[in-house]
């Protein structure tokens, strides 16, 4: 049996694990395998604690950082897991080797002027600035991830209802509301697209590249490097503006539960994380406003 092969089409098909999961967890497993097995076949059922603890204390002595052990320590449990399901093997080697611990950081966002002048940086001179233009609004507006922006297709959206229906992490659908800016955007960008780019168009995708195959990730990673100088704190990345809607959206008192819903978290714990950057932009506040706050500045 190809437990890797084996491995993958769990995750794919029972899981329905996106494709970018899948390859991860693989890339990840592979790191082990290869380390344990070294030159030998690898053989799963001959893996002991003391193999999946020595390989934890490599990774700390090559200088890997704490996040990506645990990331990759979480793989291999998951494949020692599927493992045991499928009766391969009877025990479990990883399920008691302690994983790093990881300092949780606040989640880094855009202030809503920074947001709004990037949403509005594409020049309208240029051919593709009405996709450009629309990317931008609808990841601020619907608080979209990258993947989820550029998978979209045309049946996915209904602009008299403002509304986007998205497929999130691991194969789950949401309904999100886009807002009226994004909405207007949109209406721009799909009347150039129904004039066609260069080349072949997809016949599906809302967001089109320059040959006309569906827009790429990297390739909105890169148009928000291109603009990111306009913001005043920081520059941005393209999950700073769906931080940024979460975020503007908790400060304007919108509930918690909503965001959840909104975002697609699974937990209400990861959506809590924006509690947090409310609280302290809230003592910022404090701080530069309140009579006692600054009094308290002033030396005796």
């Amino acid at each position: 049996m190809d437990t890797l092969s084996a491995f993958e089409r769990y995750l794919s098909t029972e899981k329905r694990a996106s494709r970018l999961t899948v390859a991860g967890y693989l890339r990840d497993v592979r790191f082990f395998v290869g380390a344990v097995g070294g030159d030998e076949a690898f053989d799963p059922t001959r893996v002991e604690r003391a193999h999946v603890r020595a390989w934890v204390r490599a990774l700390y002595e090559e200088g890997l950082e704490a996040a990506s052990i645990q990331r990759r320590l979480a793989a291999v449990r998951a494949y020692f897991k599927f493992l045991i399901r499928s009766g391969v093997v009877t025990r479990d080697p990883a399920s008691r080797v302690a994983s790093p611990r990881v300092q949780r950081t606040l989640p880094r966002f855009l202030s809503p002027d920074d947001a709004g002048r990037l949403v509005e940086a594409p020049p309208p001179a240029t051919r593709t600035s009405a996709r450009d233009r629309a990317v931008l609004e609808l990841t601020y507006g619907a608080g979209l991830r990258v993947s989820e922006v550029t998978g979209l297709d045309l049946l996915d959206i209904d602009l008299d209802g403002g509304l986007v229906r998205v497929l999130g992490k691991g194969g789950k659908t949401r309904i999100v509301p886009m807002g009226r800016k994004a909405a207007d955007a949109l209406r721009v960008w799909l009347i150039e697209r129904a004039r066609g780019l260069a080349g072949a168009i997809h016949p599906t995708a809302v967001f089109l590249g320059a040959r006309g195959g569906r827009l790429t990730p990297r390739a909105v990673q890169r148009l928000v490097e291109q603009h990111r100088s306009v913001c005043a704190e920081n520059g941005a990345t393209p999950h700073w503006l769906r931080h940024a809607f979460a975020t503007h959206m908790l400060g304007s008192g919108a509930d918690l539960r909503a965001i959840q819903e909104m975002l697609g978290h699974t937990s209400l714990r990861t959506t809590q994380r924006y509690t947090h950057v409310d609280v302290d932009a809230m003592m910022r506040v404090y701080d530069r406003t309140h009579p006692r706050a600054r009094l308290a500045a002033v030396p005796e």
